[in-house]
């Protein structure tokens, strides 16, 4: 194999009660990347279409994990990279982890498959760190993983996936305004009270207790998040009201995606889900804020080969 073409899908992470540690991989919203072998040593990056991003190895994402991911591997090539973004940075659902995932993945596999995607996991948190300013594991183990997915250790790469009750489908609202995840992330108390601390732990717990007995009623009690929605919602036009309409139209539960300014609706049925989607859209007109609906059940494979040559 000399080229391997991959689609790389986007992400929500947190779902609420798990900052770094609950995330989520979505059905056709994603990134397309193309890798080739060559015979000069080394990264390159050829072509970014969708977005403006760098082409430099050290600043760019994808480069930054691919280069990761080589330093520990003896290979006698090299590599050239084209990303077709679909996923706009700075939008909460994952464009980061898309392009780190998606590199590492596709590299693997040119060169036979030296490592699990749980191994390549340590080298995409290398792009995620140039990007957010943290190696967080959150959205590049769904990428890799599928799923729900949840990181005990992102240190130690101490990750797992989850059971995904088949009915689950998000909706996904984005606004097309930038909140950079390294800024999103300084809204975040150093410290919480223990009452908060508690009813976001046992937020968390009966979370995971609810996808393992596909109890929707545990699901929806369980996905809210005390800790840092208060704070980061306020970044967000019409957060209160998109999660009101939401809400009282049988959502299970609404929350921010990732650091934002998406936000999602987590619903019982993808048919409520694209009512749900309906009825956000036409809230969101009236803002005049440009902005994408999005509307997804649970991608269970992550990363998937389109072709190869």
């Amino acid at each position: 194999m000399k080229e391997i073409k991959i689609f790389s899908p986007a992400s929500i992470a947190n779902l609420s009660c798990g900052f770094d540690i609950l995330g989520l991989c979505l059905n056709d919203i994603g990134d397309e990347i193309i890798v080739r072998k060559t015979k000069e040593k080394g990264i390159k990056i050829l072509k970014v279409t969708g977005q403006k991003l760098t082409l430099d190895v050290n600043r760019n994402v994808a480069g930054v994990s691919a280069l990761a991911l080589l330093r520990e591997t003896n290979v006698d090539c090299g590599f050239e990279i084209e990303i077709h973004k679909g996923i706009k940075p700075g939008s909460g659902i994952g464009s980061s982890a898309a392009s780190s995932a998606g590199s590492v993945f596709a590299i693997n596999e040119l060169i036979g498959k030296p490592y699990s995607n749980k191994e390549l996991i340590k080298f995409a948190m290398e792009g995620e760190k140039i990007a957010s300013g943290s190696a967080h594991a959150d959205n590049v183990t769904a990428v890799l993983l599928g799923g729900f997915t949840f990181v005990r250790d992102g240190l130690s790469f101490d990750v797992f996936k989850l059971n995904n009750p088949i009915e689950l489908a998000f909706t996904i609202l984005h606004p097309q305004i930038e909140l950079k995840t390294s800024e999103s992330r300084e809204l975040i108390p150093k410290n919480v009270s223990l009452e908060k601390m508690i009813t976001q732990s046992a937020n968390l717990g009966a979370f995971i207790s609810g996808l393992y007995t596909e109890d929707y009623d545990l699901i929806s009690r369980s996905i809210k998040d005390v800790v840092i929605e208060p704070l980061r919602s306020i970044l967000i036009p019409e957060f209160e009201t998109l999660k009101e309409i939401s809400l009282s139209n049988n959502a299970l539960g609404f929350g921010i995606s990732g650091s934002g300014p998406s936000v999602f609706a987590l619903s019982k049925g993808l048919i409520n889900a694209k009512k749900i989607g309906d009825l956000l859209k036409n809230k969101y007109k009236k803002t005049g804020i440009p902005f994408d609906i999005h509307t997804s059940n649970i991608n269970e494979k992550g990363i998937k080969i389109i072709t190869t040559k």
